[in-house]
């Protein structure tokens, strides 16, 4: 077994870490307090070459998968989650296309991606169908040459801001299983009937864009199906198998970022005459946090390397995404609870972290539905 990281990937690494210090720290938190989108930020990750790393040498991208994927999604995480999913999230939903896309899909979108011509969203959540995807009830018609899309979407990342999004319809409402009702359909966002609205009050994240859409008869011709009509369930599946590396990467990067803080801060801070960080109850504390961010870290490594290999894991990948998610709470939780009173406040950087975390339990699979698949896969 080898844990050694190629040059190439430490390459990534660092490269995410620094541009993260330089472009997010000074922004981080009005971004924050504004819910502002800084779409400045997508533009120079895509010039810096951190904008769509998995796509194929073929189709304009580096040509990585999805180790450096969570080499770089963890390291912008660590400085902040919110403003990491703008440079990260901003591919998101273009992977269906790289993975059951035609021939001419992916030579018309994938290049656009890591170039800065165009932002993906995944339009699958629907108000009354989160976990329960089956359970979506947008619907496309096909009428002549097009599909007409009725129906709404919510809490759909870059809803307001993407070019073009991917939508879970009903196309084949007369199947007999609920999961072969289902297909993906590609939906320029400009599209007349399309409207888009952004969610604002958000607990973390809130550099995010967060959107709510509806479609009120909007006609996509059905050359923009994805895949085969009716596989839409199994399909999305399979990308949220793939997608929780990248969330789980997330909660590793937040999580090493709330204990970079914690240490810094009980390092700097005296109590009783001395600085924090002499306290043995501390050092415990900081021990415990250290040990289970790596724990995280190497669990997402390992989810990574296998899909990278052609052993993609469901079972491990739900492990990954829900250990690294109750990781990142727990440890901002401790690292918080060191800054005392002033962690509170939001001059420092922790409350931030501390409010982000949360939703790494709860989007691309709340945690209960990880331990749904890892019990299933037991079983």
């Amino acid at each position: 077994m080898d844990f050694e990281l190629s040059e190439e990937q430490k390459a990534f690494q660092s490269l995410a870490y620094k541009f993260a210090i330089k472009e997010f720290e000074p922004i981080a938190k009005e971004c924050d307090r504004e819910e502002k989108y800084p779409r400045e930020i997508w533009e120079k990750a895509c010039l810096a070459g951190l904008v769509g790393v998995a796509i194929p040498e073929e189709y304009g991208g580096p040509g990585g998968g999805w180790t450096e994927t969570a080499l770089i999604t963890e390291q912008l995480s660590r400085v902040d989650l919110g403003l990491g999913l703008v440079v990260m999230a901003a591919t998101f939903g273009s992977e269906n296309i790289l993975n059951y896309g035609s021939e001419e899909q992916k030579k018309t979108y994938l290049p656009l991606l890591p170039t800065g011509q165009a932002i993906f969203a995944g339009a699958y959540t629907e108000p009354n169908a989160g976990s329960d995807v089956a359970g979506t009830t947008t619907r496309a018609v096909k009428d002549g040459s097009d599909y007409v899309i009725n129906g709404s979407k919510t809490f759909i990342t870059n809803g307001t801001i993407c070019n073009y999004m991917v939508a879970l319809c009903v196309t084949n409402p007369d199947a007999p299983k609920k999961t072969g009702r289902h297909s993906l359909i590609l939906v320029e966002a400009d599209r007349p009937g399309v409207s888009r609205y952004k969610l604002e009050g958000k607990m973390g994240i809130r550099a995010s864009d967060t959107a709510s859409i509806s479609f009120e008869d909007v006609r996509v011709p059905q050359e923009n199906l994805i895949g085969q009509e009716g596989q839409g369930f199994p399909q999305l599946m399979h990308f949220f198998d793939m997608t929780r590396i990248m969330v789980a990467s997330q909660g590793v990067g937040l999580a090493q970022g709330a204990l970079d803080l914690a240490l810094k801060y009980v390092k700097e801070r005296k109590t009783f005459g001395v600085p924090l960080a002499a306290n043995q109850g501390i050092q415990f504390q900081l021990a415990e946090m250290a040990t289970r961010v790596e724990l995280a870290r190497n669990i997402t490594y390992k989810a990574a390397w296998k899909a990278d290999n052609g052993q993609l894991d469901p079972s491990l990948n739900a492990m990954a995404k829900y250990y690294a998610g109750e990781t990142a709470v727990w440890v901002t939780d401790k690292a918080l609870q060191m800054h005392g009173g002033y962690g509170y406040m939001d001059e420092y950087d922790i409350q931030r972290f501390y409010r982000d975390a949360k939703i790494l339990e709860i989007y691309e699979g709340a945690k209960e539905i990880e331990k749904m698949t890892i019990a299933k896969r037991l079983f």
